[in-house]
């Protein structure tokens, strides 16, 4: 399989090519993206993915890079008919609508965790949450002191999908000055200190239990992992937008003996 890896020499981009060298000796990265051009001599390197010469062939893209260059990405990848994954977060509304525009064209696979342990939180989360359907739901997540975005693209992923299985809820980012929280409330609270990998907690609270999930990420290898496994999983799909779930949906057929979906 071969891939352009958008954002290449970021720590995402690095680890994917460490994957590759060390484990994934069937993927090969036939070209790389970046700013900085330079301190990488294992892949070509070009400024832009318009540089790309055609004479590279790949079978996907996969983007670690920034937000703000979403729409180029989905443009390059409709103009060769290649198969992205997304695996960058924080973006607008506008570019959230770009991307499921682009799907309609293309196979796309977003997703704001990469990490298959997040896309078993998530369905156990909403099991419970239906189990207790009059308890309470706060969501910690916690993050390293760089990240920029707060709340974190999976935290606001978990709320989504909580509120797909609770009438009349709605997410509060942090709290503060005076009141009781409201009924339908799912709360949000953000830390950003030292070396944190990434933690999402998700406590759900009723008036004589407590149960608490949470998913604590011990290596940022784990999510280049997960891009390269949606990588294999995507470029054989028709167009559409697909995350974790499907992933993980396919990954439980083939381990039953039914194939991939």
């Amino acid at each position: 399989m071969k891939i352009i890896l958008n954002g290449c020499n970021g720590y995402m981009g690095r680890e994917i090519q460490r994957l590759c060298r060390e484990s994934y000796r069937d993927v090969v990265i036939v070209c790389g993206v970046d700013n900085e051009l330079r301190g990488n001599e294992a892949i070509p390197v070009f400024p832009a993915l318009v540089s790309i010469p055609p004479s590279y062939e790949a079978d996907c893209i996969i983007d670690f890079s920034h937000h703000v260059g979403t729409r180029p990405l989905l443009a390059y990848g409709e103009a060769r008919g290649l198969p992205i994954v997304l695996a960058t977060t924080g973006q607008t509304k506008q570019e959230l609508a770009a991307i499921h525009s682009a799907a309609e064209r293309i196979p796309l696979f977003f997703s704001a965790n990469m990490a298959l342990g997040v896309a078993l939180l998530i369905d156990l989360a909403q099991t419970v949450a239906q189990a207790m359907p009059r308890a309470d739901i706060e969501i910690i997540e916690k993050h390293h002191n760089h990240k920029t975005d707060a709340p974190s693209g999976t935290a606001l992923m978990l709320a989504d999908a909580l509120c797909t299985v609770r009438k009349n809820a709605y997410i509060r980012n942090g709290r503060d000055g005076h009141g009781r929280r409201g009924r339908g409330e799912i709360g949000i609270h953000a830390v950003r200190m030292g070396n944190i990998v990434g933690e999402h907690e998700v406590i759900v609270s009723g008036t004589n239990q407590t149960i608490t999930l949470k998913h604590e990420a011990h290596d940022r290898a784990l999510f280049a992992e997960g891009a390269l496994a949606a990588a294999k999983f995507i470029y054989r799909q028709p167009p559409g937008l697909y995350e974790m779930r499907h992933l993980l949906r396919a990954e439980q057929q083939k381990k039953r003996g039914g194939g991939s979906s």
